[in-house]
């Protein structure tokens, strides 16, 4: 685990960091952290294209790294914070994990205005279906669309 970090911005910076990592390595500009108690237990970017695997969000890979780490499939009092609004599949593995919160940067509709093929169901219309996650978005959104903006122009 890393040393203690204090604010939303300061974790949403590790998850963009990472991503501009996994993007560097030819993935997709997604990252996620996973703080427990003011320490990060996971922060991983996507890998998908690394892995061949579909399912290889950076939200599913930190949620699958944390659950390791602490050895435990609940990660009650865990909060992820994302580079962008997890999608439908994301959303859920948060909610089968129960994690308390969701904290993200761009959204769903950002990924889709540049070209990303994500389900465009934003984590607020999937609450109804019974999750008690919390959501705080907009941390940094400049930031995490700058990271989107970095990856189309490295691949076009």
């Amino acid at each position: 685990m890393e040393s203690q970090i204090k604010s939303d911005e300061d974790f949403i910076r590790l998850a963009i960091a990472k991503a501009m990592e996994g993007v560097n390595q030819g993935e997709s500009p997604f990252g996620a952290c996973i703080v427990k108690g003011g320490e990060v237990v996971s922060c991983v970017h996507n890998i998908c294209n690394s892995s061949v695997d579909a399912t290889a969000h950076a939200e599913v890979h930190a949620i699958r790294d944390a659950s390791k780490k602490l050895n435990t499939l609940d990660l009650s009092g865990c909060v992820i914070y994302s580079t962008c609004e997890p999608c439908p599949m994301c959303f859920t593995a948060a909610y089968w994990a129960k994690l308390d919160k969701i904290v993200f940067g761009a959204r769903i509709a950002d990924a889709c205005a540049i070209g990303f093929t994500q389900l465009n169901l934003s984590c607020q219309e999937l609450k109804p279906f019974g999750s008690q996650v919390k959501l705080v978005g907009d941390v940094l959104k400049e930031e995490s669309l700058n990271l989107f903006q970095h990856w189309v122009l490295l691949n076009s």
